[in-house]
């Protein structure tokens, strides 16, 4: 991956910051977006370069405004002379899901709706730039990042897990269309994953407990866990490897 670029968003905290390091210890330059610290953003891309020598730049980016991403790609095509990675990582929390994170009978179409942008709306932007530039290096890599939220009953989830059902199957069309211009397009989808996101769960500590009881492993997942399948997407070894969904849940959706 030396002298490659890999671009995911969200990028300052859990699985994105994890995706950073990982991809930039393999000597791959990385960008990210972040949603609002930018001091955070700064003290990453400082010591990501600082650690392995490679070139880190961060922006900042409202994922509810899928359509200000192509400004941030000219901010990018300003910093980089290629792209090879795009990773969907960033989501949402707080007020702009009220109405998209509660039981059944307690959900609203805003907070559906503001789900369904920075899911799949935000997925869709972010990979299209991509593309674009990924053609013309002869080809690459794109994930989403998902949930097993859409495949398992998970408490006060159903805004979440519909979503991430949606962009899974987002990515099989883009899998189609984009494999004759060499992009691969796939999915990683997560078991609970010990973040910040998961512990501003109201019932954190009860969710974390079924994990773990709920695992063979008998451990929750950690942001670690899930960036070797994204090395593997990204890498030769999946060459023939396109519009799948890796379930990384620690065996807790099999029980």
């Amino acid at each position: 991956m030396t002298g490659k670029t890999l671009f995911v968003s969200g990028g300052t905290r859990g699985i994105g910051k994890a995706l950073v390091y990982a991809f930039a210890a393999r000597g791959c330059n990385v960008a990210f977006t972040y949603a609002s610290s930018a001091d955070v953003a700064n003290e990453i891309v400082a010591d990501v370069e600082t650690k392995f020598g490679v070139k880190a730049r961060a922006y900042l980016l409202n994922i509810l405004e899928p359509d200000t991403y192509k400004d941030v790609y000219k901010l990018f095509d300003e910093d980089f002379e290629r792209l090879d990675y795009f990773i969907s990582n960033a989501i949402i929390s707080g007020r702009a899901v009220v109405g998209g994170f509660g039981p059944f009978m307690r959900l609203k179409p805003k907070g559906l709706n503001n789900i369904y942008i920075a899911t799949v709306d935000a997925f869709v932007v972010g990979a299209q730039e991509a593309a674009k530039r990924m053609e013309k290096v002869g080809g690459g890599s794109i994930i989403s990042m998902s949930s097993t939220g859409n495949l398992v009953y998970t408490p006060n989830y159903a805004g979440h897990g519909t979503n991430k059902a949606a962009v899974e199957a987002m990515v099989r069309y883009a899998a189609a269309e984009l494999g004759e211009k060499n992009i691969r397009v796939n999915a990683v989808s997560g078991g609970p994953i010990d973040t910040d996101a998961l512990k501003a769960f109201p019932n954190y500590e009860e969710v974390k407990a079924e994990v773990v009881k709920r695992s063979p492993l008998s451990r929750m997942g950690e942001p670690e866990d899930l960036t070797g399948a994204c090395l593997f997407l990204c890498g030769n070894e999946s060459s023939w490897l396109t519009g799948q969904t890796i379930v990384i849940d620690g065996g807790t959706t099999f029980q």
